[in-house]
């Protein structure tokens, strides 16, 4: 198998014959718009060895000030396409220069993860708490902007999305029913037009503000493939329960802040075998998030080496 047959046979739920590996960071400021990003990406890809592209987003909501208090959330503006040509011009480039050798996917946040890089988390999680169907009309206005972004890499030829969600935390909110009343139906409004247009997506669950105690609320919530942490409040999960979970295959098993940063080439690789060794008939080797921007490549490509010699 090629890379992109490789991949789309794991997201059809059927056996690969090898395991497939992939890693991301967030490439260095000067690497985040125009051709720059473009060669990046490339030249990242080339040196890990990795099986499919991921083009990180790097164009954040603008902060908002002027939404103070929830009833405020009314007034978010949906963007048009040309408010993210920048991003646009990076995944078209992209998708020119490698569709051929590799899938291409783009990083998707959800509307909350950009809800909150325009006010803050806190104030968001506050707003959200006092009144979460006014909050949730800016959600669902963000969303609509999401879409515009969507439709335009798809446009642009790009196989799927890695669509990032959060919001489920363990103790985020006082009243736990928030993420059902205003969070879930942004995030299955994008998920759901990303499922029919492309046919390679990958469910992330992000604990970068924090662990789940479970993993249920995003059980139901599209995507060929799951990738999360495997650490819960109450304790680890096994990956091969995360997928019998999601009735899915499961991407990661590796710990971002873990081995693959500090280990030798001997010890990622032992590191890797084990991960594999127990991991679910469907799997893809990963890490449960952006890996540190400052890893030395020659970590992910030992780890990735690790899981391509790897033989069940």
């Amino acid at each position: 198998m090629d890379k992109r047959e490789l991949m789309l046979t794991l997201a059809a739920g059927k056996a690969t014959g090898r395991v497939p590996a992939a890693f991301f960071l967030h490439f260095d400021e000067a690497h985040h718009r125009g051709q720059a990003a473009v060669d990046r990406h490339l030249e990242y890809f080339r040196a890990t060895g990795m099986d499919f592209v991921k083009i990180q987003y790097e164009h954040p909501f603008p902060e908002m000030p002027e939404i103070a208090h929830s009833r405020d959330w009314a007034k978010v503006p949906v963007f048009a396409e040309d408010y993210f040509a920048p991003p646009l011009s990076v995944v078209a480039g992209i998708v020119k220069s490698i569709k051929k050798e590799a899938l291409v996917i783009v990083t998707l946040y959800s509307a909350l993860m950009h809800a909150g890089h325009a006010v803050g988390r806190n104030l968001l999680t506050a707003h959200l708490d006092e009144d979460p169907v006014a909050t949730a009309r800016g959600l669902e206005r963000i969303a609509e902007s999401i879409l515009i972004f969507v439709r335009g890499c798809v446009k642009a030829g790009v196989d799927g999305f890695y669509m990032s969600t959060q919001g489920g935390e363990a103790g985020r909110f006082k009243d736990p029913t928030v993420f059902d009343k205003a969070i879930r139906p942004s995030d299955l409004r994008v998920m759901n037009e990303v499922m029919r247009t492309c046919p390679f997506n990958i469910l992330h669950v992000c604990d970068y503000n924090g662990e789940y105690a479970d993993l249920t609320p995003y059980i139901d919530y599209p995507g060929q493939i799951v990738n999360c942490g495997t650490r819960l409040s109450g304790g680890p999960i096994a990956p091969a329960e995360i997928a019998r979970m999601f009735k899915r295959p499961f991407m990661g098993g590796m710990d971002r802040h873990g081995v693959i940063v500090t280990g030798s080439r001997d010890e990622i690789q032992k590191e890797v075998r084990a991960v594999v060794e127990a991991a679910p008939p469907l799997f893809s080797l990963g890490a449960d998030c952006t890996v540190p921007s400052e890893i030395p490549l020659d970590n992910l490509r030992a780890a990735i080496d690790a899981a391509h010699d790897f033989r069940r």
